[in-house]
Parts: structure tokens; C-alpha cells; sequence
């Protein structure tokens, strides 16, 4: 079976009841508001927080293992896992305790999660203090502090706290001050066992402990073994004590963590889940490639890869500075390889050996050497600071919010070996940088660890066979593709520049280029997060650029940034921004840069390409400015079915209501290869229900230009099961299943209280019916019966009025084309279809229960 695993992940994750406690006692929904502003559109970070407040208020769990009993009856995958009961329960991390984990990627904005849960909580009354611990790391409590505390300044999010809570301004201090009520207080680990400095004792002990909610940020440094014998490594091994310690008798233990493993053990006490995968699909953070086949020599060769790498992410992202980060197993290691990249770096020409020992390259470890660094973290995203290299011990990553990381190199094996180390490894670039919602980071391990990490590497980033639908485009089927119409409202930026004094600077008619020469090249491949392998070419010893290239380089910078007012002369001539050296005269200073130094042909080799943009880089200076946001409609834009992008399932998704229609012609239609033979063996899996792969649809009555139609739902399932019945088929011309996103987006607005937020949602079906050379389209929003809720009816509010608006350009401009807009449920599917057979559908009268309910 492909993609077939022992367990999927999300089936271990243990499901709250989030009904079983007293609305009145904990009015959570007087907290919508306040979550909106919190988490925006990451929908994700409310459902995690109201998973959590849903656990520590439920009537029915007194201690994890009552939740752990309800779960391990109902879940078939748990029982696999743990072969009795008992067994579940002696495994439990922190017992006797109301204690779970949040698992959230790394990148996906834990803190906002961590806080917002610390402020319903003491709003709610269920705590009085709260007290956040995380790793012997003064970089996480360091910024877990800052954001705690915009977080509680801000005026917005205040605003939105509910009267009804009963602490509504938290304080948010360190634990060298009592912890009083009322307080959040955010301390590492070691603190709580140093002697002098930490109030922890005094504030928490005896008793006083059961009040107070404990967040553990990084939670799983404490559930893992860890190594060594320094102030650090004790401090962890005795966390997990800590929180068991009856001498404070807390009662309400959360943990947060990217990186949910016990060496490759998922843990057993999870309660939500955000998964990489999904992150990377969703946008939220990059998306992942690495290494499976690749040859270096020696060291040399492999830093320079490494080098060609970084200098590609320069181009790739511009108007950033691109970091790499190289991961060690250990301190000793780590100094050891500073040393030898130092070296490389300078043999490279990338400066002197004082400027990118002491600049450039950064090492980052927990000696008491390195203190200093830690300090340096913040700031290396910054364009102006120089750090582009970082050294890092593999366990000790955690806290870095930087998001210019676009490469990691895990220099042994050992550092990434394991689930947990591989999860640590790739949280370290994953955070997304702005104007970059594509970007990608490549992790360059060595392809020997490749073969043994392969399965490891796919499980962390849920890897298992995806099952893609595409557009049919030859054959049969292809008839039925048509166009969409749709209004695109899109927010733009007005940029006013500020005005800087000019400065001079003088140049020759040439640069000062070196003699080069071009060697052999090599190859490496890598994957992709969803298993495609690529090529990269290297040249080891030199690379060469096209001349011509990096010219239009140069002058696209110059036309598309804003410059800072200069005045630049070349050959006697000067140059301001609002005349600038053209194509012709740049090529000029290249030719006679290569002419001098006898170099021939039409490239010039790395070392003379940054020696080119070295001269012209104070031309690239971006220029401050102030923005502003307008909202400016565009006209009609087109959608053409052919473009519809790919959507896919896992193959163990189809275990939880999804479902796949396919005609009875699928091995000819189906566009890609490996979705025909994971399909082929989906359909002889008797293990998953009925519903997941219903009967093959004759082809004739499937008038989709999709080869595969994918539904989540009961109520699209018997949709879609109407819309190719033969009395039903002959009477449309074509449909269409929309994705969830990126496809046909409506924007529309929910208010919740005095707050209003814009969203955005895509209807479910298209549904084509031409007659008299005119072209309707049936738009469906497929719901629940009776799922009148407030955003749903506003949803239904922006769509009628987008379309009527539509409808009109449409007429103005003469296109014949005519949308109709329908909520739909199951209870009215007959009524639907026979307003389609008679004809009436496309008079407009149609109208379903569910229409009347949201417009009442």
C-alpha cells in the first residue's frame, strides 16, 4: 500500500471534550473578540487555545489520565500503539497532573498561543498566577519577555478583554520578584535552581502552587534525555522533577514545542496539533529541500557548495540578507569548524580573516565564551549588520526568531539522526521572511545519512503518498473547461520617499578584476517537500555570470528601488537618481574591466561579479520611506478552469471523511503517474471505508475538466453524488469543484462585538449550463442543514452583492454570462436538482431553506 504507515501522526493526538464545562462559570465566548485580534487569520492559534481552556475547565478531567481512558476507548490507533490501558498510562510524562502539549511548528507563532492562553486563564479565574518556563536559554526567556510584554501594552488587544474577566491587566515580570496574583512570570529553567536571584520558592511552594498555570516553552528538553555535566544540562534533567515536585503540588501543566519527540517517539500527551506539513502548505512557514545524492571530495568542496548556495539565496532574495547556519553535535566540534570555515571564507575572498572571524560569522553555543552571541541574535536578520554565517550546537537552536535563514547544514551525522534533532534542525529556518511568501530553505545534509534518515526526514514533514488532482487537458473531458469572471478589490501601497542630503561618489572607467579560470562542474539532487527530485549545478572551482545578466541586474535595481539621492560619475559624467547609467554605459565599465585583465568571452567568473556590485552597491541603498494603504478595485479579471491549480489528500486522510470520484476511464485521464498508482491501490485497500472511494463514474457523465474530484465532507460527497446521475449530467454542460483557497475568493467582513475583520472564502461548486448563447453559472456553497451562523450569513451578504454587481459589469460589457448564487444543504438537494432538470434554476427563482434562513 503506498504511503502505508504504522501510524499517521494526528490519529495520536488525544481529542478534547470541549462541552463538558459550565458556560456561565467560564463564559469562554466573551473571548471571540480578543482572539480575533490576537490571532488574526491564524485560525490555527485560536483553536489551539480554546483546545487548551476546554481541557483545564472540563468537568469531566480531573487529571490527564481521565482524558488519556476516554481517548484510549474510542481510538482504535492508540490501542495499537499501547497494548493495554495501563500500559498508556505508566508512560504518561507528567501523571496525576491536568497536564498535555501543545504541538505547534516552529515558526507558527507559539508565543501569541502561549499568551493568550496565560490571559484567558487568569480572565477566567481557573488560576491566579501563571508561570512560564522554558530551556536554560536567556534568548527565549529574552524574547518570550518582550513579546509578552507588547503583547500586554498593546491597546487594541486590552480593549478587547471582556469585563467580565477577572484579571484583565497582568503583570509580566521575571522571577527574581515575588509572584504575586495576577502576574506572568517568565524564567528559565536554572533559575529555579539557583540559590539566590529566584523568588520561585518563596512565591509557589507549599501549596501555593496549585493556583498557578505552568507554561513549559521547548517542553521537550525536559521529557528527553540530555547529556553532559554542565549548570545547563542539570538544570533540564531536573525540570521534569520540578514540575512534579510536591512540595509545590501544582496541578495545571501545559507544555509547548515544534518539535513533539522523545527521540523518534511521538509524544503521548498531545492535545493539539499544527503540523509542519501543514504549515508548509498553508504558507505559514517555508517549505523544506535537502540533500539525497551528492559527491564532495573533500571539506573544500563541500564549503564550497555551501558558499554557492548562500551567494544563489543572495540573488533569490535580494532585498534581504540571506543567513546560513551550519549545526554541530557538540561545543568542542563547533569551535573546531569555526576555525576551518574562517579560513575558507577568507581563501574565498570574502574578507579579511579579522572582519569574518569577528563579523561574519557568529558561533552560538552555550559556552561561556559565546555569551556575548547570544546577545547578537536579534539583530542578524538586520541588512546592516554583517553576520551572513551562524555555528550552532544542535540542542541548543531554540529562540531564534530570525527569518533569513534559507540554508542549514547539519555538519555530522549525529545532529540529525534522530525525529527529535531532524524537527530542531529544520524549526531553525523555517519562519517566513516579508515580501517573500514563496521562500524555501535547504537543508544541505550529507546524502550517506540520506538513506538511513529518509523515512525519518518524510515522517517529520508527513510525507506520505499524496494522492493530486490536475486539469484535464487532452481528451475527452477537456471539452468541459470554461471561464470564470470574477471583481479582484486589491490593496495597494503608496510609498512617499524621505529626503536625504546627496553625496558623491567617483569612479573609473573600469573595476579592478582578477585573471580567472572555469573548471569542471558537479551535480547534486535534492527533494522537495513533496518528494520531487531536483539537479544542482556546481562549478568546484570557479562560477561564471553572464555579463549581459548581471548588467540588467544592475539596471532593474535601479529602476525598481527607491535610491537615496546620490550623484555618481563615471567618465567624467554624473549621474542622479533621476538619471542613472543605462545598460550601454555599464557594459562599458565591464569591458574594459575584463580587457585589463585579459580576460575574454562573455563571462566573468564570482570574485569579479561582487567586485562589479561592490562598486555599484551604494547605488542600491534603499531609500527610507513612509507608506501608505489604499484600496483600489480593478476591473474584470478572468479565471480559466485550465489553471486551476493542484490539490491533494493523503492517502491516510481518506480514513476521516474525505472521498475520491474518479470515471471509469481514470488510467487514461489521470495527468500524473504516481497519483494513477497510489490511486490504483487506494481503490483495492479494503481497510478504508466505502465512502473513500465510492464507484468509478461512467466519463460521459462526469463533466469535470478535473481528473479527480476530492470532497471533505458528507454534504459535498452527496453533492457531487447528484451532480453526475445521468438526469442530472444531461442537463448541465460542465462543473466545477473549487480548492479552499487560491482558486475563486470572495472577500467579506464579520463583526464580532464593536471588532471587524475581513476574511475571505471560495464557493464550493461551479456549475455550468448554456442555453441560448448564454452561459449561467450555478455558484453553490455547499453547508450543514440548518448552519444559519452569523459569518455564514455574511458570507452570503458579500457573495449576493458581488454577484449582482458582477452580473451588472457583465451586461455593460457584453459578455454573456450570468451568475446565480445559492446556499445549499443536504435537505434541499432534491429541490435544487429538479430546478435544474425543469429549467427553472436558470430563471433565478430558486431559492433553498437555507437561502431564507440567512436572509432573515
Amino acid at each position: 500500500m503506498v504511503g502505508k504507515k504504522i501510524f499517521n501522526t494526528q490519529d495520536l493526538v488525544l481529542k478534547v471534550d470541549s462541552k463538558s464545562y459550565d458556560p456561565i462559570k467560564y463564559p469562554l465566548v466573551d473571548w471571540d473578540r480578543f482572539l480575533d485580534i490576537l490571532c488574526t487569520n491564524r485560525e490555527y492559534q485560536k483553536t489551539a487555545i480554546k483546545t487548551a481552556i476546554h481541557y483545564l475547565i472540563s468537568s469531566k478531567y480531573n487529571t490527564i489520565e481521565d482524558m488519556v481512558k476516554e481517548n484510549y476507548n474510542a481510538n482504535e490507533q492508540l490501542q495499537l500503539r499501547y497494548k493495554s490501558e495501563k500500559e498508556y498510562l505508566s508512560k504518561i510524562q507528567i501523571p496525576h497532573k491536568l497536564s498535555a502539549c501543545i504541538d505547534l511548528a516552529t515558526g507558527t507563532g507559539k508565543s501569541y498561543v502561549m499568551y493568550g492562553i496565560a490571559q484567558i486563564a487568569l480572565g477566567l479565574g481557573i488560576v491566579d498566577k501563571v508561570l512560564v518556563l522554558g530551556p536554560p536559554s536567556l534568548t527565549i526567556e529574552r524574547e518570550l519577555t518582550k513579546k509578552f510584554n507588547a503583547l500586554s501594552t498593546d491597546a487594541t488587544l486590552k480593549n478587547a478583554i471582556p469585563q467580565s474577566a477577572k484579571i484583565s491587566n497582568p503583570t509580566i515580570i521575571n522571577a527574581d520578584q515575588t509572584i504575586k496574583d495576577g502576574c506572568i512570570a517568565i524564567e528559565n529553567i536554572n533559575a529555579v535552581y539557583t540559590k539566590t536571584g529566584s523568588s520561585i520558592f518563596d512565591s509557589l511552594a507549599f501549596g501555593k502552587g496549585e493556583r498557578c498555570l505552568v507554561l513549559n516553552d521547548e517542553v521537550h528538553h525536559a521529557y528527553n534525555k540530555v547529556e553532559g555535566n554542565t549548570s545547563e544540562s542539570k538544570s533540564v534533567k531536573k525540570w521534569k522533577e520540578f514540575l512534579l515536585d510536591q512540595t509545590f503540588n501544582f496541578k495545571y501543566i501545559l507544555g509547548f514545542t515544534g518539535t513533539s519527540y522523545i527521540e523518534n517517539d511521538y509524544f503521548n500527551d498531545v492535545i493539539y496539533r499544527f503540523s509542519l506539513r501543514t504549515a508548509i502548505e498553508n504558507k505559514f512557514v517555508k517549505s523544506v529541500n535537502y540533500v539525497v545524492e551528492n559527491v564532495d571530495a573533500n571539506e573544500n568542496e563541500k564549503f564550497q557548495k555551501i558558499l554557492q548556495n548562500h551567494k544563489r539565496n543572495k540573488q533569490d532574495y535580494s532585498n534581504l540578507k540571506p543567513l546560513t547556519i551550519l549545526i554541530t553535535k557538540d561545543i568542542k566540534v563547533a569551535k573546531m569548524l569555526k576555525t576551518r570555515l574562517v579560513e575558507f571564507l577568507v581563501e574565498k575572498g570574502e574578507g579579511s580573516e579579522s572582519y569574518i572571524s569577528n563579523d561574519k560569522v557568529l558561533i552560538v553555543t552555550s559556552d561561556k565564551d559565546h555569551k556575548a552571541n547570544i546577545l547578537k541574535l536579534p539583530l542578524v536578520d538586520n541588512i546592516d549588520e554583517p553576520v551572513e554565517w551562524i555555528i550552532s550546537v544542535a540542542m541548543l537552536t531554540e529562540g531564534w526568531d530570525v527569518k533569513n535563514v534559507f540554508q542549514i547544514v547539519p555538519m555530522e551525522e549525529k545532529a540529525f539522526n534522530s525525529k527529535l534533532l531532524i524537527a530542531q534542525v529544520l524549526g531553525r529556518g523555517l519562519r517566513i521572511p516579508n515580501g517573500y511568501p514563496f521562500a524555501e530553505v535547504t537543508i544541505f545534509n550529507h546524502d550517506k545519512w540520506s538513506k538511513n534518515i529518509k523515512d525519518l526526514v518524510e515522517e517529520i514533514l508527513e510525507m506520505e503518498a499524496k494522492i493530486k488532482n490536475s486539469a484535464i487537458l487532452e481528451g475527452n473531458r477537456a471539452q468541459y473547461h470554461f471561464t470564470l469572471h470574477n471583481i479582484d478589490y486589491e490593496k495597494q501601497t503608496i510609498e512617499k520617499e524621505i529626503e536625504k542630503d546627496t553625496k558623491v561618489y567617483n569612479y573609473n572607467d573600469y573595476i579592478n578584476f582578477v585573471s580567472e579560470i572555469f573548471e569542471q562542474k558537479t551535480e547534486t539532487k535534492l527533494v522537495q517537500i513533496g518528494g520531487k527530485e531536483y539537479p544542482i549545478q556546481y562549478n568546484i572551482e570557479k562560477e561564471k555570470f553572464l555579463v549581459k545578466d548581471i548588467v540588467i541586474d544592475i539596471v532593474e535595481k535601479f529602476k525598481t528601488r527607491k535610491l537615496e539621492r546620490i550623484t555618481l560619475k563615471i567618465d567624467e559624467k554624473e549621474f542622479t537618481t533621476e538619471n542613472l547609467p543605462d545598460d550601454s554605459i555599464i557594459e562599458k565599465v565591464l569591458k574594459n574591466s575584463m580587457l585589463k585583465a585579459g580576460i575574454e568571452g562573455d563571462y566573468i567568473g564570482k570574485r569579479n561579479r561582487d567586485a562589479v556590485y561592490s562598486a555599484y552597491n551604494t547605488l542600491l541603498r534603499k531609500k527610507p520611506k513612509s507608506i501608505q494603504l489604499v484600496r483600489k478595485p480593478n476591473d474584470l479579471t478572468q479565471i480559466k478552469t485550465q489553471n486551476r491549480e493542484h490539490e491533494s489528500i493523503s492517502v491516510l486522510g481518506l480514513k476521516n471523511e474525505y472521498s475520491i470520484f474518479y470515471s471509469n476511464d481514470y488510467a487514461n485521464e489521470i495527468v500524473i503517474s504516481d497519483t494513477l498508482v497510489a490511486l490504483e491501490e487506494v481503490i483495492q485497500d479494503d481497510t478504508l471505508p466505502k465512502y473513500a472511494t465510492p464507484d468509478s463514474i461512467i466519463s460521459f457523465l462526469f463533466k469535470t475538466p478535473i481528473d479527480l474530484v476530492f470532497t471533505s465532507r458528507t454534504p459535498e460527497r452527496k453533492f457531487v453524488a447528484e451532480l453526475v446521475k445521468k438526469e442530472n449530467a444531461s442537463k448541465l454542460t460542465s462543473w466545477m469543484k473549487s480548492k479552499n483557497q487560491s482558486f475563486y475568493s470572495i472577500e467579506y467582513s464579520l463583526t464580532k462585538g464593536s471588532h471587524t475583520n475581513s476574511h475571505f472564502f471560495n464557493p464550493d461548486f461551479f456549475i455550468l449550463i448554456k442555453k441560448d448563447d448564454i452561459e449561467y453559472i450555478s455558484v453553490v456553497e455547499i453547508k450543514s442543514d440548518n448552519d444559519d451562523s452569523e459569518e455564514n450569513k455574511q458570507k452570503n451578504k458579500y457573495a449576493i452583492e458581488h454577484f449582482e454587481e458582477l452580473n451588472k459589469q457583465l451586461e455593460e460589457q457584453g459578455i454573456k454570462q450570468k451568475y446565480l448564487f445559492n446556499f445549499l444543504s443536504p435537505n434541499y438537494y432534491s429541490e435544487y436538482f429538479t430546478y435544474l432538470q425543469d429549467g427553472r434554476l436558470l430563471n433565478g427563482s430558486f431559492t433553498s431553506d437555507l437561502d431564507k434562513q440567512l436572509n432573515e
